[in-house]
């Protein structure tokens, strides 16, 4: 993909502006930066040479900005900001293909705890609500004569499996947020992945009624933001989509005992 015009090597210089608050409970503000420019920044690295010399563009010495990052290689989701007005994360954001100045905001939704660091625990609360995990302990065998999955089996669930807790897809939907008890995409997906497991399907009875009580699959709008930003490219509409069919088909099972 090419430069984006004003963000070539011409430009000498990369323009980040960034929303920045204090503490949880205070006012954001705003702060212009300018770092000289260097070829292959994605916006971790250029917050990084950031913070060896935190001064705005008005020639204030500031605190260094906040955030979060860990693998550097799309894998662990801890840097997901809003870059541009879109959710995604930094690691994976090129310099070179953002319009300056690069706008930085803390990933919205989400409770913000300082300057770009949000509290994401709503997205455990909500894997921990549909039991998102393989219990390995129980009266059944998992090891000699375990059922086998199926290369086809396989390969679709690799597609949910890729999951990284980033939040991108609930900040992008309209349905999520502190105005409603949604549980949200990533949850949802993580129901779809779980139950197509041969050991997982002993729990799929509760987490398909954890999915259908309040704040549940009924909730999605279906306004499929979700699958836009996801930066793995998970199918989450069609994981919601296979849930209401598994839903229904649970609640004909209850009904008629």
């Amino acid at each position: 993909m090419s430069a984006i015009p004003g963000n070539t090597p011409a430009a000498k210089a990369i323009h980040l502006r960034i929303r920045r608050q204090d503490r949880p409970d205070s006012t954001h503000y705003w702060q212009d930066f300018k770092l000289g420019y260097e070829p292959d920044h994605n916006v971790v690295s250029a917050l990084l040479a950031l913070r060896a010399d935190p001064v705005t563009v008005a020639g204030a010495r500031v605190e260094p900005v906040a955030w979060e990052h860990n693998c550097m290689e799309e894998v662990c989701g801890a840097c997901a900001m809003l870059i541009n007005g879109v959710p995604k994360p930094a690691c994976s954001a090129l310099v070179d293909q953002l319009a300056q100045p690069i706008v930085l905001e803390p990933l919205p939704k989400f409770p913000v705890v300082r300057d770009l660091i949000v509290d994401r625990s709503r997205i455990d609360d909500g894997f921990r609500r549909v039991k998102a995990w393989i219990d390995i302990d129980g009266p059944w065998d998992i090891h000699e004569g375990a059922p086998r999955i199926s290369q086809r089996q396989w390969s679709e669930s690799y597609l949910y499996s890729r999951c990284m807790s980033c939040g991108c897809c609930m900040a992008a939907c309209p349905q999520f947020g502190p105005h409603a008890d949604f549980m949200g995409p990533a949850p949802l997906a993580q129901v779809r992945l779980m139950n197509a497991h041969p050991t997982g399907r002993y729990d799929k009875a509760d987490r398909l009624h954890a999915i259908v009580a309040e704040g549940g699959l009924s909730d999605c709008g279906n306004a499929q933001n979700c699958v836009r930003v996801c930066p793995k490219a998970i199918p989450l509409t069609s994981a919601i989509g296979e849930l209401g069919r598994q839903a229904t088909l649970q609640a004909l099972r209850d009904l008629l005992g």
